[in-house]
């Protein structure tokens, strides 16, 4: 094989590494931004909690408060009732009371409900806290592992950048113009090989006479239908392969 194209074989290779390591570079911020999208339920779930525990704390508050009313305006009905004249005014200050009295064992039932329901409303907020914490520390810790992925990412990316630049210096100038050319104009895909005569880049069958010249590897070839550069690797012997001869045909 003609040493330009061997150059060119691996410069592909490295130019794929790179895209792919590129690709995985770039998906980074999106990657992080999944990972952390995990914690949306698990904070939701929280906050919904919490909410909860709070209305429950604040409906508490309001019927203790309006208790104090009612027992404030059962004090001065009281007062009041001793400067009653008649029958009449001593009753109805009575009927405040009684209501402001019913008012207040009303209060007190809600207050006992309320005081029913918080204890597994507090149960679910602790369990959501700690359900939320655990979810963060393996959401950091994926972070973290997918930062230090892209960290030698860029560390190999450096590596083959600094080889890609070697071969480059290697490689016979006009050869690596047309690589670079082709690989613009085919996807990444500059080099093909020739198999069953036939261009795995387009598929597209070669000349007889191309193939021939081809195989002999004296010099750079380039695909006659999509400009790819071609090389051939001929097929390995039977004997290459295990140190051994091919069996004959009264063997077989």
């Amino acid at each position: 094989m003609h040493p330009d194209l061997k150059l060119a074989i691996r410069l592909q290779e490295v130019d794929h590494r790179l895209a792919e390591l590129a690709r995985e570079i770039a998906a980074l911020p999106k990657h992080i931004a999944q990972i952390e999208k995990k914690l949306e339920s698990g904070q939701r779930k929280l906050e919904a909690d919490r909410a909860a525990l709070a209305a429950n704390q604040r409906d508490r508050k309001k019927h203790e408060a309006d208790i104090q009313i009612q027992e404030q305006k059962i004090s001065k009905l009281r007062d009041q009732m001793l400067q009653a004249k008649t029958n009449e005014q001593y009753r109805a200050f009575q009927h405040e009371i009684e209501f402001c009295e019913k008012e207040i064992r009303r209060c007190e039932d809600r207050i006992l409900d309320l005081m029913s329901e918080s204890e597994p409303l507090e149960k679910n907020v602790k369990a959501a806290e700690e359900a939320l914490k655990a979810e963060k520390a393996q959401v950091e810790k994926e972070k973290a592992e997918a930062r230090q992925r892209t960290d030698q990412d860029k560390a190999i990316a450096a590596q083959l950048r600094a080889e890609r630049n070697a071969i480059a210096k290697q490689i016979t100038p006009g050869v690596l113009a047309n690589y670079e050319r082709v690989r613009k104009s085919r996807a990444g895909v500059a080099v093909a090989e020739v198999v069953d005569g036939r261009c795995m880049g387009c598929q597209i069958a070669v000349r007889l006479q191309f193939l021939q010249d081809l195989k002999k590897g004296e010099e750079v070839m380039h695909c006659e239908s999509c400009g790819r550069l071609l090389y051939y690797n001929p097929p390995v012997a039977i004997e290459d392969l295990t140190g051994e001869p091919a069996p004959t045909a009264d063997q077989g």
